[in-house]
């Protein structure tokens, strides 16, 4: 038997395999396909401080080799979380993550704030990238300054580990990655979706209503691992790698790159079951290649 468990900060997963905001809706919506409690970590659709009615239809468009996504972030509201969803997910075995977002500094905040005192919702995850909405999200995540500033006042308000996800829409990523590290987060998730476009040319006319979008999918997974592999080496924190995870050789491909744990979203909309496969698959490589533990292959690339 190998040994799945990681360490994320403090945040202690039973195994590296966890499931990206908003392509996993807030776990109890798998629970027929898969015993959801099998996954190391579950991090719940964006939560934002209000309700928020997203972008207009139509916002999802399938590419080559990936997908394009405005939803914008509709959700009812952190309240509606803490008072609805939250008492269906007590009693789930394994880390319940949310992914908080906002406009403005104070609405992070906030936000975050209200989250405290759950005792079974161990970690937050700031999304600073978010390229879907018109303000705040992506604003934050492409600038030093701004992304260092939402961090530390977070970081202030909120006492249990704080997850930081990274926009890979800027032009070094480990420099981002550094100022919010300094800022007091915990953890880095990269990346988010990548800012593109899809254009009719029957019509002439986007395909998206806000014309573009955030792609994701196995598209994006070269550009995932090459800011995975140069931000674990310039941080100290876990990096948790995402981008166009579809099967266990993508998820180990992450973690030689230096990552501690992976997330995996658009695999999801494919195969409900793709989680606990992508599992299975990591525990039979280890045995293959003879390893006692998963942290043994965090960055062990050879180059």
């Amino acid at each position: 038997m190998v040994d799945l468990k990681v360490d994320v900060g403090k945040l202690h997963l039973k195994n590296p395999v966890m499931t990206a905001s908003g392509t996993f809706g807030y776990g109890m919506e798998y629970s027929d396909f898969i015993d959801i409690s099998r996954i190391g970590g579950i991090i719940v659709k964006g939560t934002t401080l209000r309700k928020r009615e997203g972008n207009p239809y139509p916002r999802m468009k399938e590419t080559a080799s990936g997908m394009l996504n405005a939803v914008g972030l509709q959700n009812k509201g952190v309240d509606h979380f803490i008072e609805h969803i939250y008492p269906q997910l007590t009693n789930v075995d394994t880390n319940i993550i949310v992914n908080v977002s906002g406009s403005t500094i104070e609405e992070y905040v906030e936000t975050a704030e209200k989250l405290n005192n759950l005792e079974k919702i161990p970690a937050i995850e700031l999304n600073i990238s978010c390229p879907n909405v018109k303000e705040g999200g992506m604003l934050f995540g492409t600038s030093c300054t701004a992304a260092k500033e939402v961090v530390a006042k977070v970081r202030m308000a909120y006492k249990n580990v704080l997850i930081v996800k990274l926009s890979p829409n800027v032009t070094n990523i480990s420099e981002i990655a550094q100022a919010v590290e300094e800022a007091g987060a915990d953890a880095i998730s990269l990346i988010n979706t990548v800012l593109g476009m899809a254009i009719d040319a029957e019509t002439r006319k986007p395909c998206l209503s806000t014309v573009t979008g955030g792609l994701s999918g196995p598209a994006i997974k070269p550009l995932a691992l090459r800011m995975v592999w140069e931000t674990a080496r310039d941080v100290k924190i876990p990096v948790i790698g995402i981008g166009g995870i579809m099967n266990a050789a993508d998820a180990i491909e992450f973690m030689l790159a230096g990552a501690s744990a992976v997330q995996v979203g658009t695999a999801n909309f494919i195969d409900p079951t793709v989680t606990i496969k992508i599992i299975e698959g990591i525990e039979d490589y280890l045995n293959r290649h003879g390893y006692t533990s998963v942290s043994d292959i965090v960055g062990a690339l050879e180059t």
